[in-house]
């Protein structure tokens, strides 16, 4: 199987390689070779095969994005876009049976992939394409299908032309469509790209008006073509203060093209807009939620979760830096908080919580007693926990529970190592992701917790960086972590000996994350050594140890 796939991957790319050759193929190419067909096309940038293949689509679902495998960059701006295209076009055309376009996953946020699409690009690339097919639909806008008309018209006297180079003729210069798209596109490739699939949708609604039984009305909009078909388009949106009114209008515009949100991230956006914005979403297929950089509050955030209620898929919930400080005593935050909890507690398929940066000592009981079931995934950096609300953590239904454990800049000390100890102990079965960062561990902290993090046996990722550790407090846990077989990345904090003298004896994170290291790689390389031989001595060649905070981001996309 392996080597029939990797054939049908070669030929693919073979077939879209040369777009004059597709008048021959795309009308005997049998359905189940659409899809590597696409994947060929999109892999090495061939938008007018996307164009083609997209507008006479043979199955229901198209599904172009999700988890990229290891060195698969994501589509490039111009496949997008020719795309979106075709999508559009494929509307009026009778051969397209698509109805689910599911382009989620497809955002590239890693930044400087090539040029592919980020996510506020894609969301507002989407937006457009939603009302650019209600302009098309039949009883839009007439000033629309009057343009369309015209662009048929405009095309007439170059149709001749284009077939001849298509056949290789004598005199048509023996230039494809991707060449002249080039061309017509200089300075903007996309336009050229658009010049060219418009001319095909004028040559093929031509042909298909001559064909009997077909009237000749619509001038090249596709005429009696098209029909109530109505595709549902499912994306992971991004929306900030920029966006959020054209997504609104798209939301609110209906037509043939329906927009779904599988992923909502919005940024600095206000609660009741937030609010508004999730009251137009279609109900069925919302995920996860995620709250960056917008000052909410406590009320703000009692006034957004009782929004969320009515989506009964939501399983995540992030909020990022909403401007919540529960250390200052302010009038009437105590009932809002109580709110905040209710809400909380209205979200009934709720398995991931990430709360960063809300000032909450004291008070993590109250909101995640609430909750009608145990969470998997708790996010708490920044969250200035207590003694008290670990010693809740340590004992509530959630600990038992919890995959990905996030308690990262919070300060631990003797007091709160009890209730970490037990905490990890009921964890310990199912815990496989775990960020200790920025904690405050020392030697003798750390070296008191390792016995327990060793019997956490399906723990994968361990990230305890930014800790005040001595090379032999750094030594002694990366011994430990090679005793845990299911342990594949350590994220190690730099040994204090390889910083330049001036620290205090118990630096915090932030002063380590400032502080310049020594200028000598012979003591940082000694280091090194040090660490690889205690590795190779335990035989293990499958664990990744890095102290570079740069290389690993906790910003996770797999919610399920």
């Amino acid at each position: 199987m392996v080597i029939v796939s990797s054939l049908v991957r070669l030929c693919a790319k073979e077939v879209v390689s040369d777009h004059s050759s597709s008048a021959r193929w795309l009308g005997c190419v049998p359905r189940e070779l659409y899809q590597p067909l696409l994947e060929a096309a999109v892999a090495h940038c061939r938008p007018l095969a996307i164009g083609e293949l997209v507008q006479r689509w043979p199955e229901r679902t198209l599904r172009l994005g999700g988890r990229r495998r290891p060195g698969h960059n994501p589509p490039s701006r111009l496949c997008v876009q020719a795309l979106l295209l075709a999508v559009v076009r494929g509307l009026g055309d009778k051969r397209c049976a698509l109805q689910v376009l599911d382009l989620c996953g497809l955002q590239c946020e890693d930044g400087g992939v090539g040029d592919s699409m980020g996510g506020w690009s894609l969301t507002v690339s989407l937006c457009s394409t939603v009302l650019q097919a209600k302009g098309r639909a039949p009883g839009g806008p007439r000033r629309e299908r009057e343009r369309e008309r015209k662009r048929g018209l405009e095309t007439e006297a170059e149709r001749d032309a284009a077939a001849k180079r298509e056949r290789g003729l004598p005199g048509a210069g023996g230039r494809t469509d991707f060449g002249r798209a080039s061309a017509e596109g200089a300075g903007d490739p996309a336009q050229g790209v658009r010049r060219t699939m418009e001319e095909r949708r004028a040559r093929d609604d031509a042909g298909a008006d001559r064909r009997p039984g077909r009237g000749g009305g619509g001038g090249g909009s596709g005429g009696g073509g098209e029909d109530e078909r109505e595709v549902r388009v499912w994306a992971d949106l991004f929306v900030n203060a920029r966006s959020w009114e054209r997504v609104r209008v798209a939301l609110t515009a209906g037509g043939p093209l329906r927009l779904h949100c599988r992923h909502l991230r919005v940024e600095e956006i206000p609660a009741p807009n937030i609010a508004a914005l999730l009251a137009l979403l279609p109900r069925r297929g919302l995920l996860g939620l995620d709250v960056r950089y917008s000052s909410l509050g406590v009320a703000g955030l009692a006034l957004l979760l009782p929004a969320l209620e009515p989506f009964p898929d939501l399983r995540s919930l992030r909020l990022h830096y909403c401007n919540l400080d529960m250390r200052r005593d302010l009038p009437g935050q105590e009932g809002a908080l109580r709110e905040m909890a209710q809400g909380l507690g209205g979200l009934a398929q709720l398995r991931r919580l990430s709360l960063t940066a809300l000032r909450l000592p004291g008070h993590l009981r109250m909101l995640l007693s609430s909750l009608s079931r145990p969470l998997e995934v708790l996010e708490l950096p920044y969250l200035s926990l207590s003694a008290a609300d670990l010693s809740y953590l340590s004992c509530s239904p959630h600990a038992s529970s919890l995959r990905c454990l996030d308690l990262s800049e919070n300060r631990l000390d003797e007091a709160a190592l009890p209730s970490l100890r037990r905490l990890l102990h009921h964890a310990r079965p199912c815990l496989s992701e775990l960020s200790l960062s920025g904690c405050g561990l020392s030697d003798g902290l750390l070296g008191a917790l390792l016995p327990s993090l060793g019997l956490c046996r399906a723990l994968r990722s361990l990230r305890l960086a930014l800790n005040p550790l001595s090379r032999d407090g750094v030594l002694a846990l990366v011994r430990a972590a090679a005793g845990i077989p299911s342990l594949r990345l350590l994220l190690y904090p730099n040994p204090l000996e390889e910083y330049q003298p001036g620290l205090p004896p118990l630096p915090s994170s932030a002063q380590l994350l400032d502080w310049p290291l020594v200028e000598e790689m012979e003591v940082r390389e000694a280091v090194q050594l040090e660490l690889e031989k205690a590795l190779a001595e335990s035989g293990r060649c499958d664990l990744l140890l890095t102290s570079d905070l740069l290389s690993y981001s906790t910003d996770l996309m797999d919610e399920d």
